[in-house]
């Protein structure tokens, strides 16, 4: 059609696509769009008014067909097929709440449950409406019960797709803080789900972690108290599997999920005794991107805040080396987090080893550099504590830049 010198009536035209319209539908502003791009416009948030009379649509819901304009569009294309127009079909009617309904009853008989699950996933990767409407009907709270059935059952049938519909429509944070009284139940699940085999290995074991990356951090103290040390380990699992077995999505999950429970002390040793200081160090080893580093450090730092924790941290070869080539390299929060770790490091177990190491592997040197740049006030004043602690050790070294340490430590 791109083509072929065709002059299409303006009124075919949808003002957000700039193509012919589809399935075109009247907004209550009275201008017509192509269903998909007007979705499309409301649903990712780009605006919540009209883009051509800028005047506020309330739902997509108030979206009317217009049956008698497609019909003319149809006839047109119908007419113009010899020069290459492409025809357009009747668009099939759209799914509501109700169909959804629907579904999630179909989830409790085992000859239709698989079915229902299968659709289920299909619509939810097809649109942002369908998504919307999933939401709206409870479906995110079904999945977490069908997921929770199974593992009560030691069964694995439908997870795959259970998991993948998850993923796909989030779970809102307001049905998250619904469950309470279920968040122990669905927890254990999940870790279960970690533990078990599938054809599919990335991909479930990311939607899990994904999954209680939400359940996790609209949790309350009372659940997060208390976690249990297989929880743990099995997180501290996913992050010592390498992107061929979870994505990098399920990596920053987990993450994030380490770093939602780590304010409770009790938590973090269990953190430390699975062995998350020297999975942590390992991960960052790999140069991971920005947010992931900015999460390892977050935890390490929180971890570095117990005695074994930083046990742990000094009993990697590579851990003030790596947190120290992060700083200046990744962002503001990085730095921050950094010069944290090695304030924790130098304040509480700084031995005659871990001074000649700060000072091996260029950690002097690098929070020199960092007092020149415009950082904030009590990051300067963390840094300068640092090199003030031990500078009568680290001058004593002929290959320090005296003149340059020295002019902090006044």
């Amino acid at each position: 059609m791109e083509d072929i010198d065709v002059e299409v009536p303006k009124y075919f035209i949808c003002p957000i696509s700039l193509q012919i319209m589809r399935d075109p539908v009247t907004a209550i502003t009275g201008i017509t769009y192509d269903r998909e791009s007007i979705e499309q416009w409301l649903l990712k948030g780009k605006s919540t008014n009209c883009p051509v009379t800028q005047q506020p649509l309330p739902t997509v819901s108030d979206l009317t067909p217009n049956h008698t304009l497609r019909r003319l569009i149809q006839a047109w294309c119908n007419e113009n097929a010899s020069l290459g127009v492409d025809r357009i079909p009747t668009p099939k009617p759209s799914i509501d709440k109700f169909h959804f309904l629907k579904l999630i009853k179909q989830l409790q008989h085992p000859d239709s449950k698989m079915k229902a699950l299968k659709e289920l996933d299909l619509l939810a990767a097809k649109n942002e409406r369908n998504r919307k409407y999933m939401v709206e009907a409870g479906v995110p709270k079904a999945m977490l019960s069908f997921i929770v059935n199974c593992f009560k059952e030691d069964c694995v049938s439908g997870l795959e797709e259970a998991l993948s519909v998850l993923f796909l429509i989030r779970i809102p944070s307001t049905e998250a803080k619904l469950l309470p009284k279920q968040n122990d139940q669905i927890i254990k699940s999940l870790i279960w789900v970690l533990g078990c085999e599938f054809n599919t290995q990335v991909m479930v074991k990311s939607h899990a972690v994904s999954a209680l990356k939400s359940i996790i951090e609209t949790a309350s103290s009372v659940v997060l108290e208390r976690l249990e040390p297989k929880f743990f380990e099995m997180i501290v699992g996913v992050l010592k599997q390498c992107t061929t077995r979870i994505t990098q999505q399920g990596i920053n999950s987990a993450l994030h999920v380490l770093l939602d429970a780590c304010p409770w002390g009790r938590n973090r040793l269990m953190m430390v005794e699975s062995g998350a200081v020297s999975a942590l160090i390992e991960l960052e080893l790999g140069s991971p991107e920005k947010r992931t580093t900015e999460l390892i450090l977050g935890i390490l730092f929180h971890l570095c805040s117990c005695a074994d924790g930083r046990a742990e941290f000094l009993r990697h070869k590579g851990g003030i080396a790596v947190v120290t080539k992060r700083i200046m390299r990744v962002s503001p929060a990085a730095d921050d987090r950094a010069v944290l770790i090695l304030s924790l490091i130098s304040k509480f177990s700084a031995t005659s080893w871990v001074v000649h190491e700060m000072l091996e592997v260029g950690t002097v040197t690098k929070l020199c550099m960092l007092l020149q740049l415009d950082c904030a006030t009590y990051l300067k004043e963390k840094t300068m504590e640092i090199l003030r602690s031990h500078s009568d050790d680290w001058l004593k070294f002929p290959c320090i830049d005296k003149t340059v340490l020295t002019r902090y430590i006044k």
